[in-house]
Formats: structure tokens, sequence, C-alpha cells
């Protein structure tokens, strides 16, 4: 049998480890940029919520924009704007000019998400998307890995600005292997018959389905669970993202090198996460077990792990407080791997990418809240505890959720509506 669907998740893979490093440069170089720019923590919480914004708002424009016009267009469109954003920020001069072009990247950053989850259910069945999903997410913590030691050594010999120049040029090297290698499965000549009847093993075809608007999305109540999940887990994600470099140099007292090696660390054991909480619900399923089922065990696993985690602020001891920070950013992790998949898992392909679209956007709003403006008015005047403790119940309250709105995770027949957004 032909492995084609590998290849294409390889540039799934790759692209979300080019999208993450564009976009946690910012924060891992916040310590020397701070210094240039005069910057404060509370302007820092507003430059991330500009982009926390833009990413909400993104989400929406991106989501209907691939699910109307394909995968291979969409992607391309969304790599181009960001990796141009992303350059741009070497031209910034002050808080507001790296405001407006954090808000840009954001933007199109945001499409990376709905195309990828749409690409894995074009082209990986059922009982793999979980896995497969985590292989690609695991790209966010391959880029926060290898990111803060390569950034650290490029701003110490040419400066931050070059930093978000060299970064972004990676975007247009894969956008040249994406627009000569995207095909769907039926399409591709590089795909078997019996590649091609594996994809399609578990699900009924529903390229026949019609597409559905935003409105008619809506009006499910498994899209809320959906949304609502991503609201209040999507702010953890965001807040290790933007506030442990800080913390670790702030609270911590780490320098730039330390830091330079806590952050892989860190990342290395979300990447385990990812990889682990997709391959414990497609282990499950392939048991026999229901697939809402398995996602809900896997899920949960992961989110019974943060109230724990959430002490790193309180340990002692350094090395502890990473470890747990990994416990953290793994569990997470395993979480969004499976959490995403449940969108292709209930929803038809030409629906998905909308679908993620509103998630992302909730999860975007989540996240300006709770990851970026309050943590910047708490931090300023409380400190970090109160934030990192509160973080440890969000995944709970989010699993509640999600199995009183979406029940049995089974697939659902969508009829049109005239009236579609």
């Amino acid at each position: 049998m032909t492995k084609v669907r590998w290849y294409m998740l390889a540039l799934l893979f790759f692209a979300t480890t080019i999208n993450y490093l564009d976009r946690i440069l910012f924060s891992v170089l916040i310590p020397v940029i701070r210094r240039d720019m005069h910057i404060s923590d509370q302007d820092y919480g507003y430059i991330n919520g500009a982009f926390q914004i833009a990413y909400t708002v993104g989400f929406l424009l991106m989501g209907k924009f691939i699910d109307r016009f394909g995968t291979k267009l969409g992607y391309a469109v969304s790599i181009i704007w960001w990796s141009i954003a992303a350059m741009c920020h070497a031209i910034a001069t002050g808080v507001l000019s790296l405001s407006f072009w954090r808000g840009m990247l954001g933007l199109g950053e945001a499409g990376n998400f709905p195309a990828a989850i749409k690409s894995v259910a074009e082209w990986f069945p059922k009982k793999d998307r979980a896995f497969a999903t985590g292989i690609f997410n695991a790209g966010t913590n391959v880029a926060s890995m290898i990111g803060p030691p390569m950034f650290v050594w490029m701003a110490m010999h040419v400066g931050w600005r070059a930093c978000f120049l060299i970064t972004a040029s990676l975007g247009f090297v894969w956008l040249i292997v994406w627009i000569l290698s995207y095909r769907l499965p039926g399409g591709h000549p590089g795909v078997g018959h019996a590649e091609l009847e594996y994809i399609h093993s578990d699900v009924a075809a529903d390229s026949d389905e019609p597409p559905i608007g935003w409105g008619q999305a809506l009006a499910y109540k498994q899209t809320w669970g959906f949304a609502l999940a991503k609201f209040f887990t999507d702010p953890v994600w965001w807040f290790y993202l933007y506030w442990l470099p800080p913390y670790l140099y702030d609270v911590r007292k780490f320098d730039l090198k330390e830091i330079g090696w806590a952050l892989p660390v860190v990342y290395l054991m979300a990447d385990v996460g990812s990889v682990g909480g997709g391959w414990i619900s497609g282990f499950l399923i392939r048991r026999g077990w229901p697939n809402g089922k398995a996602r809900k065990m896997a899920m949960g696993i992961c989110a019974a792990c943060m109230p724990v985690a959430a002490l790193a602020v309180l340990a002692g001891n350094p090395i502890l407080a990473i470890a747990l920070v990994c416990l953290a950013t793994s569990a997470h992790q395993g979480w969004s791997a499976n959490l995403f998949t449940t969108s292709s898992d209930v929803f038809p392909r030409n629906a998905t990418a909308s679908v993620v679209g509103i998630g992302g956007c909730l999860g975007g709003i989540g996240g300006f809240l709770f990851s970026a403006v309050i943590p910047g008015y708490v931090v300023t005047h409380f400190g970090y505890t109160p934030v990192f403790l509160s973080m440890g119940f969000f995944h709970l309250t989010a699993l509640v959720i999600l199995h009183v709105l979406m029940g049995d995770m089974k697939p659902l027949k969508l009829a049109p509506q005239p009236s579609s957004l």
C-alpha cells in the first residue's frame, strides 16, 4: 500500500512548526526586546492581546475561506500572510507598531489549524485522525523546543530584528513544496487503490454533503461543545506560551541562556503528550471503544493532570517547577490532539474548517481574556501565583461541558439552509 498520506502529514507538521517559530520568537526574546523598546508587563499583555484579537477574528474568516476554496489555496494564503507579517516585526519602532504587526501575524496564523484539521479529515480515516493530529500538532512543541536556543544564538550574533526575517523566510520555502505537491487523495497520482480504500475505510462518503455556514453550524449543540471547550482550555496554552519566559526570567531568575535550555525541555515533553494523547484514543478505538468514549477517556486523563501541574508556581526547587510545567504542557497537548479530532468525528469534511474556525474564535476570546489582558493586570499587581493556580481547573471545567453538549460524538447529517451565512 502506498504511503502518500504520511507525506502530506509531514507537510502539515512542518507548516505547524514554522507557524509556531514565527509565533514564539517574540516571547522568547522579550527580555532583549523590552530593554530596547522599554516595554512594561502591561504593555506586553496589550501586545499579546493584539495578537489574540486578530487571531480570534482570523479563525472565523480563515475557517470559512478554507471550507469554500479548499485546503490547498487556503493554507497557501494563510502562510503568505503570516510570513510577511512576521518579517515586518523587524521594522517595528515601539509598542504601537509592534502591536500592529502582532495583530497581522495573528490574522494570518489563524488559518493553520483549520487547514491542517481539514487536511487530516481528507487524508485519514477516523481511527487514525487523533494520532495524525497529534503528530502535526507536535510541530508546535518542536518549534518551542528548537526555537529558544536557536533564537538566543541568532539574537547574540545578528540581533533580534534579523531573527524575524530569518524565521519568516521558512514559510516561503514551505509554500513552494505545498503548491507543487498537495492534492486530494482521489486526484493524487501517487495514491494507490489500497491506500485510497484505507483512507475511506471507516467513514461514509460525505463529498456530496452541502456546504454549511456559521449560522447553521451554531445551531448544533455539538459546535458549542467544541467551541466552549476551546474557550476554557486554549488560554492555558497561551498563558504558558506567553508568560513562561518572563516568569522564568523575573521570578525564577533564569538568564537568557538558562531559558534557552529550559523551554526546549518543557516543549519536548509537550511533544510526548501531543502524540501520546492521540495514540491513547486511537488505541482504545482499535480495541472496540466507541469514538466518543475513547476521546473523552484520553481527554479526562489529560485534564486530571492539570491541577497537579499548576503547583509549579509553589515549588521551591526550580527543577521541580520545570518538571510540573512539563506535565502541564504535555497534558494540554494530549487534550488538544483529541479535542481537534472531535470536530471531524462529528461534522462532515466540508464543514470541519468552519467548525474549527468557530471553536478557534472562542478559544481566541478566552485567550485574549485569560492569557493576555487579565494576566497582564494580575501579574503586575499580585504576581504569578493566582494565575497559575486558576489555570489548573480550566480543563476539568471544559471536560464537563464537552460531555454535556457533545454527548456520544456520533457523526451528524447536516441539512442545507438557504439562509446560511
